[in-house]
């Protein structure tokens, strides 16, 4: 007797490593690279393909409401990042390191950078070039991929005189270089350029052997990253950055389906029969008979009340 082949279990999805974004420049794919904050985000990222998630800074303005992103905390990107890490199967994730979590000491910058790995993920990013290579040299010594971040740097927003376009003049686009090739020699794997025009990033990733990310930084580059609140249309705020292209309408759709249901809850159309549990009749007649005289008595006393 013949007995039935076993099934093999689908095999789980290939890791995305630094080798594997590496391979993707060497063969000129572009990688896919998108902000995630939560778990659900990170498993519905993950099952599209989506390469790299970055656990964002942003997330202070995306989730918890504030005006940049100055005011998020580390402790605060550690449950973000635990969150996405735990939906992350394939993703590479990057965690952001936050303002002040890296700039006051090498010391704060291996501890910081550190707890991302222990929260899960497989690098880390940080805002700068030059003037923090320091940091990231101590960083990657203790073993810890790090992603630069040039152009508009959000932490540094006060110092560049608001969100502004970086990188518009020659003179400009050689400075960009000049820190990113600090951030190489710092032992950085690649640089997140955002908010430059297409011609500046391709003139800094002609002239590195980083991998080059984009944010606003035209085709020219490795790889594109794009906030997920924008893409989903799901932020909350005034921002809408030139460069993002919105694939869904979910702020429309999420107000709608509030309203539905508030309506329903007022016209009393919800919960219906179905979304009931259902109980065996005569349990349900006992239980009925068993409290009206509870409503019988509360209806008493309250005449009684009027009477006195």
């Amino acid at each position: 007797m013949t007995l039935p082949a076993q099934i093999a279990p689908s095999a789980a999805p290939k890791k995305v490593t630094v080798a594997t974004l590496a391979s993707f420049k060497a063969r000129n794919r572009r990688a896919t690279f998108v902000t995630a904050y939560d778990y659900p985000t990170a498993v519905f990222a993950d099952r599209a393909g989506v390469d790299m998630l970055l656990v964002g800074d942003s997330a202070a303005m995306t989730v918890l409401g504030y005006p940049n992103t100055l005011g998020v905390s580390m402790e605060e990107m550690l449950i973000f990042a635990r969150a996405v890490c735990r939906g992350a199967k394939r993703a590479f994730v990057v965690g952001d390191m936050p303002f002040l979590s890296y700039q006051p000491s090498d010391e704060d910058a291996v501890r910081n950078a550190g707890a991302f790995l222990v929260a899960g993920c497989d690098a880390v990013k940080c805002e700068g070039g030059a003037r923090v290579a320091s940091r990231v040299r101590a960083i990657t010594d203790a073993g810890i991929a790090v992603m630069g971040h040039l152009g508009l740097t959000p932490q540094s927003q006060a110092q560049l005189g608001g969100y502004r376009v970086q990188g518009k003049t020659l003179a400009a686009v050689q400075r960009l270089t000049d820190d990113a090739l600090a951030l190489q020699e710092a032992g950085a794997f690649a640089v997140l350029l955002e908010a430059v025009p297409a011609e500046a990033a391709a003139y800094v990733r002609e002239r590195v052997e980083l991998l080059v990310y984009g944010i606003g930084a035209g085709p020219h580059v490795d790889g594109q990253l794009v906030i997920s609140h924008d893409i989903l249309g799901s932020f909350v705020g005034e921002i809408r950055p030139r460069f993002v292209r919105r694939y869904a309408d979910l702020d429309l759709e999420v107000e709608r389906a509030f309203r539905a249901y508030a309506d329903d809850v007022r016209a009393g159309r919800f919960p219906a029969a179905e979304h009931l549990y259902p109980i065996e009749p005569a349990h349900e007649a006992e239980i009925r008979a068993a409290r009206t005289p509870v409503v019988l008595r509360s209806a008493a006393t309250k005449d009684l009340r009027a009477v006195e």
